[in-house]
């Protein structure tokens, strides 16, 4: 009898990656969820002895998933597949009942092993025909790039949006053992649209704090872009307190502060895209656009002279302190035919 297995990931792509990872002679009965309140509908109902789970969704998150089914003395084995790799993550997942953890993107080979290894599945679970089933079944077949009004397509934002949040959650793990902290990472937020309207949206978030700013272009693989890191002001004391600055906070430590959220925030998350996507971006020189500005003053000549851009968005925080930055990747125009051909062949 097939093993009923649920894959709870809000990523197509994910989901679509998890699945063709496990062994095709495995006897399972595949089902998704989007979240995590259809993940807990499809255990109660008996469709998840053994659970797949994301960390980072809408609606409701891995952690609150994990301790719903503690709570509710849920039927089901759980590994956790994450973006979020900090060593903090991995530490509460295992203390809310998760088996194991495997980093994005998911491997075929460490999936498997955990699998044998914890005894969710054993050789007689392997049959010698092709058994998984998909109750679920995923619409691979979107790959067009912009809707009739000029937006992404829902199937490539999906792509985008899976690619920033395993690369959201390389930087994050590099800033979290920095710090010695626990990052709180977010839902990316994708949209391909006007530069005025970055301003725009900026300007929302960060309402009317004082904001200081760092720019750096990057470059590669036909693909070009500018890197826009934006820490609010009141960040600034608890992240001295953080890196044991003991002389007091002047407008020098501020900057060397800025810095060095910048160098590893921008550096780690571009090197998280370019791994996905196979090419390397080379780094211009980060350049100060402004200390203890408004948000309408701090962006960059280059920025405003794209008309449209792809704008990836995601707002780090960290646990217990205030201190918020967000960092925005603002892709050029005439970068998006490339960029779409590399991000839609993870796909294949």
């Amino acid at each position: 009898m097939a093993t009923p297995l649920l894959i709870c990931d809000d990523s197509s792509l994910a989901r679509k990656q998890i699945a063709r990872s496990l062994p095709e002679n495995l006897a399972v009965d595949i089902s998704f969820a989007t979240h995590g309140g259809e993940a807990l509908d499809a255990i109660r109902a008996g469709k998840g002895d053994v659970l797949l789970l994301d960390l980072n969704m809408p609606v409701m998150d891995g952690y609150q998933v994990l301790e719903a089914i503690q709570r509710e003395d849920l039927p089901t084995m759980v590994i956790v597949i994450s973006g979020d790799i900090q060593p903090s993550a991995y530490q509460r997942v295992k203390k809310l009942g998760a088996l194991d953890f495997i980093k994005k993107p998911v491997s075929q080979t460490t999936l498997n092993h955990v699998l044998l290894q914890y005894g969710v599945f054993s050789d007689s679970d392997f049959i010698e025909e092709s058994f998984s089933t998909v109750t679920a079944t995923e619409n691979i077949s979107d790959v067009q790039t912009l809707n009739a009004s000029g937006e992404l397509s829902a199937r490539l934002r999906d792509c985008y949006q899976e690619v920033a949040n395993v690369a959201m959650g390389r930087a994050g793990d590099l800033l979290a053992r920095l710090l010695n902290v626990f990052v709180m990472l977010p839902v990316p937020n994708v949209n391909y649209i006007a530069v005025s309207e970055v301003s725009m949206a900026l300007n929302a978030i960060e309402a009317d704090e004082s904001i200081s700013g760092v720019c750096q272009g990057f470059i590669g693989g036909g693909i070009s872009g500018e890197a826009l890191l934006i820490l609010n002001d009141s960040s600034f004391l608890d992240l001295a307190a953080l890196m044991n600055y003991s002389e007091g906070v002047d407008e020098q430590a501020e900057l060397e502060l800025l810095m060095d959220v910048a160098n590893v925030l921008i550096g780690a998350c571009l090197g998280g895209m370019s791994e996905q996507l196979k090419f390397k971006f080379s780094q211009g020189h980060p350049v100060v656009l402004g200390q203890h500005y408004h948000i309408s003053d701090l962006m960059d000549d280059n920025i405003k002279t794209m008309q449209k851009t792809l704008a990836i968005e995601i707002s780090y925080g960290i646990e217990g302190h205030a201190i918020k930055c967000d960092l925005l990747l603002l892709f050029t125009e005439k970068s998006m035919q490339k960029l779409n051909e590399k991000v839609l062949h993870l796909l294949d």
